[in-house]
């Protein structure tokens, strides 16, 4: 009787440590605290913001990477009109005392005489090239929050952030005048590291990605979703229903695969089989429907033709079959 006693006391203490070290384990941590990417992010603290037109005077370098962001969405907040926050070259890049410090207007003349410029000092700038992925999405996240950019409320939990994919990845600052990624553009850009996905979109039956009609930016949200693989509606269904409202029911007689998951059936990047189907027929249907699966002279016709042939309305119908039947999925 004791040692029921003591194991049941044991268990009740147990019991809070092991919940606990659950949560923990579920929870979703940064690689490194907060507190040290901001500190990657703030530049020297030994500098002081001169602003981009003192930077410019001084090294005319980046004359032409100036002229490109003045022309973008970004560069257009520096007017004073705008009465947006100031966004200049050291909100990302850091205070810029030191970079042009020792750079003299005749200095820069004396190198013009010779056909060059005087570069500023790179390495008293922000290393873009060394931050981590966390690091450099924390420069644009210092104006793109959540309250000012919505579609960017489920960045921290997409699949991308968690990968270590980071803002400037996708989106090039001084790029041009438009930083927003054209849906025409999306598949090359996300085929650099979803390789596998590029070579199911060359498969004989596959959605018209290739053709321009089709876009990955269509069905998954790159900065993250509540939905598993970055999915723009809550479910499997919900997002191939944008398209394919004719399959989404409710039906009066349903096909409960179906009703459940597109997937069950359909590879949605693209497949071997007709109809992006993940096995051809009739082996798909037999693999729920094992009532013909034994080869014998009255349904060996089974194996030589497509199921469809005679169920056309696969994915539900409100038509009830011939002869009395309900369901079957005929017309």
């Amino acid at each position: 009787m004791n040692f029921r006693r003591i194991l049941l006391l044991f268990l009740v203490l147990l019991l809070p440590l092991a919940s606990t070290s659950c949560d923990s384990l579920k929870a979703t941590k940064p690689i490194m605290p907060v507190r040290e990417y901001e500190k990657m992010i703030a530049g020297r603290l030994d500098a002081d913001y001169i602003g981009t037109s003192n930077c410019l005077k001084a090294c005319h370098y980046h004359d032409r990477v100036n002229e490109d962001f003045e022309a973008s969405t970004m560069g257009a907040q520096l007017s004073p009109q705008s009465a947006m926050p100031v966004v200049d070259c050291e909100s990302c890049h850091g205070p810029g005392s030191l970079a042009v410090e020792g750079i003299t207007p005749e200095l820069v003349a004396e190198a013009a005489k010779e056909g060059k410029q005087v570069a500023c000092k790179y390495e008293t700038l922000i290393d873009f090239k060394t931050l981590p992925a966390g690091a450099m999405s924390l420069i644009c996240l210092k104006c793109h929050s959540a309250n000012a950019t919505f579609n960017l409320h489920n960045w921290s939990i997409s699949s991308h952030a968690l990968n270590e994919v980071s803002c400037s990845d996708c989106h090039q600052v001084h790029k041009g005048p438009d930083l927003i990624v054209s849906p025409r553009e999306t598949a090359k850009m996300c085929y650099r590291c979803h390789e596998e996905v590029k070579a199911e979109f060359t498969l004989p039956s596959r959605h018209p990605v290739r053709e321009g009609k089709l876009f990955c930016s269509d069905c998954h949200d790159p900065h993250g979703s509540m939905a598993a693989k970055n999915l723009r509606k809550e479910t499997v269904k919900e997002t191939c229903a944008q398209c394919h409202a004719e399959k989404e029911g409710p039906f009066l007689f349903e096909h409960a695969e179906v009703t459940e998951n597109c997937l069950n059936c359909h590879n949605s990047h693209g497949s071997p089989n007709n109809h992006l189907l993940v096995v051809r027929m009739p082996v798909l249907c037999l693999q729920c429907h094992m009532g013909h699966d034994a080869v014998t002279e009255q349904n060996k016709v089974h194996y030589y033709s497509r199921c469809t042939d005679c169920h056309q309305t696969i994915h539900g119908t409100d038509i009830p079959a011939a002869a009395g039947k309900t369901g079957r999925f005929t017309r």
